[in-house]
């Protein structure tokens, strides 16, 4: 969407700090032994006392109220019986609708400390993402934001998974345009000012692609290597975005 009046931004606004609070307590329980059942518990709990709802689940029935992804999980893991433990890249991704508006962000922790590969592509997701940042402006054509997360994940030799993607957002999860995360030559659309865009870089220790799991949801890199993904809802601007889910 683009914010056209003082009650969208506002809207966006809420939508987007309850998205960051709900972040923020996930990521102050995430410790080895917690389920991922548990950690679900607790964003319920924060969109509870927000009137927020889940997002996945308003739009596409999603079985939970965030999605936690784990190690190879890149995406869409539901949460339920299983225990975390030292060394886990845990993806926390909420996506919050409140009165008709959505935000979505997503961070991924280590449990404890993690291997040094592990600690490298979380902060490979997480330069990628700031890099982007930098191409995010009005009149920019969409391909610079994956051009420069591609180069920057391959920089710290990683790869994107290249069949997952930003996108537009605002009155539902999903909304024109897609944001790729490499160099997509037909992303030719440019960046309008007032643009309610999520950057997104999805990465992995060696694939490329992804593929969806039995459950119908979860989405796990296609060898099965660790990833990790960084995220936020944000407004284009003239200078630099303004990021509406930051923690």
């Amino acid at each position: 969407m683009s914010i056209e009046t003082k009650q969208d931004y506002e809207g966006m606004r809420a939508a987007g700090a309850v998205v960051a609070e709900t972040i923020r307590r996930v990521r102050a329980a995430v410790r080895p032994g917690i389920t991922t059942l548990e950690l679900d518990a607790i964003a319920q709990r924060c969109f509870d006392e927000h009137g927020a709802r889940s997002g996945p689940r308003v739009d596409y029935g999603f079985p939970r109220t965030i999605c936690i992804s784990v190690n190879e999980e890149a995406v869409h893991g539901i949460p339920g019986s299983r225990a975390l433990a030292a060394g886990d890249l845990v993806t926390i991704d909420v996506t919050a609708e409140m009165n008709g508006y959505y935000g979505d962000a997503a961070e991924t922790v280590i449990v404890e400390s993690g291997s040094p590969i592990a600690q490298r592509l979380k902060a490979s997701a997480e330069a990628a993402f700031r890099r982007a940042l930098e191409h995010a402006v009005p009149g920019a054509p969409i391909w610079r934001i994956g051009h420069a997360v591609e180069m920057e994940v391959k920089r710290r030799g990683f790869r994107v998974l290249k069949d997952l993607c930003g996108h537009g957002i605002g009155r539902s999860v999903h909304e024109e345009p897609s944001v790729p995360n490499f160099r997509d030559r037909t992303a030719r659309e440019r960046l309008t000012e007032n643009l309610v865009i999520t950057i997104e870089p999805i990465v992995a220790v060696s694939a490329s692609r992804s593929r969806t799991l039995a459950d119908g949801w979860t989405i796990v890199s296609a060898d099965r290597s660790l990833t990790a993904h960084h995220e936020h809802t944000m407004i284009i601007r003239n200078g630099r975005p303004e990021l509406l889910t930051a923690a």
